[in-house]
């Protein structure tokens, strides 16, 4: 074990241990199942909280690492670590859940103890995946992920849930089964499945008891682990399960799925593809900039046309996500802030949409557009969230959605000044789409009589969205905070793609320690390098 004790197996299997909890309850105490819940997922959220200090600023590599054998044969090791990529989407992830659990409060009436169940459990999978530093690890928090969100779809969706569950789970396992060829590929030629060790050997010279990859085999493992990823962020053209399955999940399970489960995607791409295939990453950047830009372009438009409120809202992540997808494969520090940025905001401002989404479908029981109308009169407030949260969502100045686009352009600039241009024809159209769907719901006369006695927010419902409102403005006024704790991580990925190209990170100066130095940064990755180095027995 190394040092740094157990606070990220705590945040692992906490919620856990509420689910388990909650198991042991009467099924018929509504009140009390979702009491429980709640402060399962608050607690877990200030412990999320107290990672932060531990991730210091300008430092790379892991923190926090927990390393402890787990099966011999094959080696297969508990290895955990957060730096500063995963460390806001851990806490993404426990800020989304409580949220999620307020949501359902009401709308939730059938099977409620197994419904909270779920959503622990896949909070459980979700955390896993961001702080496992085992393939093999990671593999498994994966796959655990899968079985939850399914069900919370199928069994406590809309009436299309069990053919949305279905779908969800034959993309999201076709990608799984690619990523787990590419993990044995990687493991029969190195022996080991731990990240580091792996990275290690396949920067190191043959000379040195390195692994060099032909590039054919590299390109080959690099699609192996690309494409489980592009069908979860999801990248064109495979984002077609997408649409239906937000459709047809409970608020909760679409406040999760584009919360966080789609930045697993980006983050394997992250974690994974740049680091552990330069070559490969370099020989497809073109390719994959392309399916971004056009998933940007494409989503924006078949969104402006949806009739249904909620796939307009679905349709935008495959558009936002194409710039954090774009960001990543720009190969420039700025634009690689900007993707981990653009993660955390749309998590927060999409998460928003849905959440208003499922206020209005509690009320209404419907998601089409004509349905609407003129609802600015009945329920003012409501309107104002909407109007706030759209306005994030868009990328207007001083809110989150601003702060992530701009630095992924920013940065993609630098490096290709055309694929810059045709992303940012994605921030116009979102502003079409987005304030085009509020006009036709909220502004005009009242066209459906069951529309002028709609009640507005309640206490519950501006508790969540107060809170969801006030992270989107400390986010856009206070981006510095997680820029400076993810400078370092992103400047540690592009230095494994281009080391005779490094790029000054992004942190202020006065925000950075004395210490953490480029030479300093540089000595912290050589030292992580020596400790996997010295656990596969490399000298």
């Amino acid at each position: 074990m190394l040092p740094g004790g157990h606070l990220l197996s705590v945040l692992i299997f906490f919620p856990a241990v509420g689910a388990l909890a909650l198991l042991l309850l009467r099924g018929d105490d509504h009140k009390f199942i979702r009491i429980i819940a709640l402060i399962v997922s608050l607690a877990e959220f200030l412990f999320s909280l107290l990672v932060i200090p531990k991730v210091a600023i300008g430092a790379s590599g892991y923190h926090l690492e927990e390393f402890a054998k787990w099966i011999s044969q094959p080696p297969i090791n508990y290895h955990l670590g957060v730096d500063g990529i995963s460390l806001f989407l851990v806490i993404l992830t426990t800020f989304l859940t409580p949220i999620s659990v307020l949501a359902s409060w009401e709308s939730i009436e059938h099977r409620v103890k197994e419904f909270f169940v779920m959503l622990l459990m896949l909070e459980v999978g979700v955390v896993g995946v961001f702080l496992s530093v085992d393939l093999f690890l990671f593999f498994l928090f994966w796959e655990v992920m899968l079985i939850p969100m399914a069900l919370l779809i199928g069994i406590w969706g809309h009436e299309r849930r069990v053919y949305a569950a279905v779908k969800f789970i034959l993309y999201t396992m076709a990608g799984s089964i690619f990523m787990l060829i590419g993990i044995i590929w990687l493991y029969n030629a190195t022996g080991t499945f731990d990240l580091p060790a792996i990275q290690v050997l396949l920067h190191s010279p043959a000379s040195q008891g390195g692994l060099e990859l032909p590039p054919t085999t590299e390109m080959l493992l690099f699609l192996a682990f690309f494409v489980a990823f592009a069908i979860k962020v999801p990248l064109f053209p495979l984002h077609t399960w997408l649409p239906d399955a937000h459709v047809e999940a409970p608020t909760a399970g679409s406040v999760m799925l584009a919360g966080v489960l789609l930045k697993m995607g980006t983050y394997g791409m992250i974690r994974f593809c740049l680091p552990l295939f330069p070559g490969a990453s370099h020989r497809a950047a073109g390719w994959v900039a392309a399916l971004a830009i056009i998933g940007i372009i494409y989503g924006a438009l078949v969104a402006m046309v949806q009739p249904n409120l909620k796939k307009l809202v679905a349709y935008s992540s495959v558009s936002h996500l194409g710039f954090v997808v774009l960001g990543i494969f720009a190969f420039h520090n700025i634009s690689m802030q900007g993707a981990v940025y653009q993660m955390l905001a749309h998590g927060i401002s999409t998460g928003a949409l849905f959440l208003l989404v499922g206020m209005l479908y509690d009320r209404r029981h419907t998601f089409e557009i004509s349905e609407y109308g003129g609802l600015a009169t009945p329920m003012p407030k409501l309107a104002a969230f909407f109007l706030f949260v759209a306005l994030s969502s868009l990328g207007l100045p001083m809110l989150n959605g601003f702060v992530g686009e701009f630095l992924v352009l920013l940065g993609t600039y630098q490096r290709h000044w055309q694929w810059a241009s045709w992303a940012a024809l994605g921030v116009i159209l979102s502003a079409c789409y987005l304030l085009w769907s509020y006009q036709r719901v909220f502004f005009g006369e009242i066209t459906r009589e069951k529309n002028r006695t709609l009640p507005d927010a309640s206490a519950r419902e501006k508790w969540i969205l107060v809170t969801m409102a006030v992270v989107t403005l400390w986010m856009g006024i206070g981006s510095t905070f997680i820029t400076a704790r993810t400078a370092a991580a992103a400047q540690y990925v592009i230095d494994q793609l281009e080391p005779q190209r490094p790029y000054e990170a992004a942190v202020p100066n006065e925000a950075t320690p004395s210490g953490a130095t480029p030479q300093a940064k540089r000595d912290s990755s050589n030292a992580a390098k020596a400790i996997s180095s010295e656990r596969l027995g490399i000298r």
